[in-house]
């Protein structure tokens, strides 16, 4: 049960079904939205509450949907299911269009992911489109919405001779019109027109018996007539016989085809409701991507346990004017069943109220709902909710009246399935009264397991609520010093109405204001100050949290730069071990060709003398070359006292000696790139060192030249082959290869190479790329061309 019977327009859900109705492609889908009402079975609102959410999770996926030609056939249904009709050729085209938007829906829902979408794949399960009907509506009509010529023999036969007579009629009419105007009778701009069905051509009228035919019209001054020459009878009869030939043929096609219809018109109005229902879905999905609404977990008795819930037209409100929206956790509970809401006026306590009503209305018609992940929500059975202003002169009653007449539907009807909505509870009347009846209401209410929203004024309610079981107090935030709503819902303690602070705050004179508090009573303004003493201790202790959530925070940055540079001095260690031991292999390869070459030099010379000591001279000038003793790694000079740092300039981290270059300084941190690893550290961590990296490298260059020098570099490149074919390999493999591959190709400098990794499902492909992408020696990369394997096939040219 909802009550009152304006309860939608009174929480603002009329609202959101304008907004349902616009967002709907068709009037299919807006029938289902006018539909739409308050449910009380668990598994129909779980069913619908899926279907919504897995059609979100379409949308966001932002897959290819099947989203034209929405369009409401019904009535051309109604009309065909009548012997001896037929529907003309824009009636087929919609339903032609229609029917393949239905049949690809399905296709694309029931091709998804197994284990997925399955309340969308249920929606269409029994849905049937026979593919001989859009067949058979295929061939008579195209998809711009015209009769095909070839819909049958006749038809095409009829075609080609009417397109003949009238290009034979258009060729005569030229010939007499160009005529006409030599002689000066038509105008020189006159054309052919129509007039009657007929082909005519427009005569000056002075000169109308100048050209023998039939007048058929005249323009409005009576200067112009138009004439059909009497040379053209013949052909605009048998034109004219053409055309009634072919308008009968092509009725006798659309009957027959309506014919054909008419058997599938049982099912043909399943289908449209399937396509209804699809269009209805998908607008209750695009608003929930609009309020950011999810699926809470659902169970089948009254429960509310919500995380950041906020109203969904505020927050839409709010977002067009680019404010924020404060959201609100609300929990009711079967030992927590009734919040009552108290505090300041303006301070959101109807906005709460009407947020619960809202968007628990929303879920029980198949909405998701504006709340966070991990939110929990429940079914009732009756709704029921007394705000704002129900004055009545037609019954004779108060406003208070009307307050007592909604009171009174409540204690006699509400019970343990109830949500029960009450704005300013008591108000109306006398205080002491009006808060009287408001306790014993509210009394009979908790006695009756009711689960309620409550927002009062009252001191005597909030004491009750405080030694009830089943009440909890709440209370909307509120900043005292500067006597500004916070907007935020507290449960635990009441909120205090600020009445005396916002009076003596906005200037009322001192003497009433110090008037009213004597009137009012020290026990009242002790209660306040308690109150307004809470809230005090509670926003220090919430900046207190919120600085240690910073310094926290500031740790594990600290801690995830640290991580992060040993990571990459490990790494650096572990290249400088692998560029060594390549460079010792290849340096023992040339170390024994040159042992081997001396040795046969000296079995060639038979052991001359002479000889002999030449090629032990040159064993041991190569040896003096290649084998070079290990330098000590040259220090970077230290410069601690000379300005501050800046951008570009060559630093360490006091106490290593990784050595890097500044990307940017932003206040006390700077951004410094160590090798290939950018990361953040702190300013005062730094000390910058003399720019010997150039001249280290420089000299690196220096020996590596010399190293070469010893090494058969020409030999290598000769024998080095540009392209490498992974097809078939495992990943992993595939990826050593191409880095031992690329890692030759750079040394060795050359210009560009090929990986072949075939086509197949892409996997290798990506593997190569994205290492490729990632080589700083690697200047581009692209396919193959087509005639030599295509994208089949990486090149990548080398710097």
């Amino acid at each position: 049960m909802i009550y009152p019977e304006n309860f939608e327009i009174k929480i603002g859900f009329a609202q959101v079904r304008e907004m349902l109705s616009e967002l709907c492609l068709s009037p299919l889908g807006r029938q289902f939205v006018n539909r739409m009402q308050f449910l009380n079975r668990h598994d129909l609102v779980q069913r619908l509450l899926q279907q919504t959410n897995e059609f979100k999770q379409l949308l966001e996926s932002d897959a290819e949907i099947p989203l034209s030609h929405y369009f409401d056939v019904n009535a051309y249904l109604d009309r065909a299911a009548i012997p001896g009709t037929f529907l003309d050729v824009i009636q087929f085209f919609e339903i032609k269009m229609s029917l393949r938007t239905i049949r690809d829906s399905q296709r694309f829902i029931s091709g998804t992911e197994e284990g997925k979408f399955e309340a969308l794949k249920a929606l269409g399960a029994d849905v049937t489109v026979e593919r001989s009907l859009i067949a058979a509506l295929d061939k008579v009509v195209d998809d711009a919405g015209t009769v095909r010529d070839d819909a049958t023999p006749e038809l095409q036969r009829l075609k080609r001779d009417l397109i003949s007579q009238q290009a034979a009629l258009r060729k005569t009419i030229s010939s007499i019109i160009r005529h006409a105007k030599n002689e000066g009778w038509t105008p020189d701009d006159a054309e052919p027109t129509i007039r009657g069905g007929r082909l005519v051509i427009p005569v000056i009228a002075e000169h109308k018996r100048r050209v023998k035919g039939l007048i058929h019209d005249e323009s409005n001054t009576g200067q112009t007539v138009y004439i059909e020459p009497e040379s053209i009878f013949g052909l605009n009869n048998d034109i004219k016989d053409l055309e009634n030939a072919y308008h009968r043929e092509l009725i006798r096609i659309l009957t027959g085809l309506t014919n054909t219809l008419r058997h599938h018109i049982p099912e043909l109005r399943k289908a449209y409701q399937y396509l209804g229902l699809l269009d209805f879905i998908r607008a209750k999905a695009a608003f929930a991507r609009r309020v950011e609404a999810t699926m809470p977990t659902l169970h089948k008795f009254p429960h509310i346990a919500w995380k950041q819930a906020i109203h969904p037209l505020l927050y839409l409100s709010h977002r067009q004017l680019g404010k924020p929206t404060v959201p609100m956790d609300l929990e009711l509970t079967r030992d927590q069943r009734i919040l009552l809401i108290s505090g300041p006026n303006a301070g959101g306590k109807s906005v709460s109220l009407k947020t619960v009503g809202l968007v628990q209305y929303m879920l029980q018609t198949g909405m998701l709902i504006p709340v966070a992940d991990g939110s929990e929500a429940g079914i009732f059975h009756d709704i029921f909710i007394d705000i704002g202003d129900e004055q009545s002169i037609e019954n004779d009653l108060s406003t208070y009246s009307s307050h007592l007449t909604n009171m009174k539907k409540f204690v006699t009807v509400a019970d343990s399935k109830s949500l029960v909505l009450i704005d300013e509870f008591g108000t109306g009347t006398e205080p002491v009264l009006g808060g009287a009846i408001a306790e014993a209401v509210l009394q009979t209410l908790n006695n009756s397991k009711v689960y309620g929203v409550i927002t009062t004024h009252y001191t005597n309610l909030k004491n009750f609520a405080e030694k009830t079981p089943g009440i909890v107090n709440g209370a909307m935030r509120y900043d005292h010093k500067n006597l500004a709503p916070l907007y935020q819902l507290e449960i635990g303690k009441p909120g205090s109405s600020f009445a005396i602070e916002i009076a003596r705050k906005i200037g009322l004179p001192k003497a009433i204001v110090d008037k009213a508090s004597s009137l009012v009573g020290k026990d009242k303004i002790r209660y306040d100050r308690l109150l307004e003493e809470l809230e005090t201790e509670k926003q220090e202790l919430e900046k207190k949290l919120h600085e240690a959530t910073k310094l926290e925070q500031k740790l594990k940055r600290n801690v995830k730069e640290y991580n992060d540079l040993k990571n990459f001095l490990e790494e650096s260690k572990q290249d400088v071990m692998r560029e060594a031991k390549g460079k010792a292999k290849l340096l023992l390869k040339d170390a024994n060709q040159k042992i081997e070459a001396t040795i046969q030099q000296i079995k060639q010379s038979q052991a001359e003398k002479e000889k002999t000591k030449e090629a032990r001279r040159d064993l041991e000038t190569f040896a003096n070359e290649q084998v070079r003793k290990e330098e000590p790694r040259p220090a970077h000079k230290r410069i601690t006292a000379s300005g501050p740092l800046k951008e570009g300039d060559n630093v360490g981290l006091i106490g290593q000696d990784s050595v890097g270059k500044i990307v940017s300084i932003k206040g006390k941190t700077a951004e410094v790139m160590f090798g290939g690893l950018k990361t953040i550290v702190k300013v005062e961590n730094l000390e910058r060192v003399e720019a010997q990296v150039a001249k280290q490298k420089k000299a690196a260059v220096k020996a590596e030249e010399g190293y070469t020098r010893g090494m058969n570099i020409t030999q290598r490149m000769a024998d080095f082959g540009n392209t490498i074919d992974i097809r078939g390999e495992y990943a992993e493999d595939a990826l050593n290869k191409v880095m031992n591959f690329t890692d030759e190709a750079i040394m060795l400098g050359i210009p560009e190479i090929k990986i072949i990794h075939g086509r197949g499902n892409g996997i290798l492909r990506q593997v190569v790329r994205d290492y490729l992408y990632s080589v700083p020696e690697v200047a581009s990369l692209g396919s193959e061309a087509e005639e030599r394997g295509g994208d089949g096939a990486t090149l990548a040219v080398l710097k």
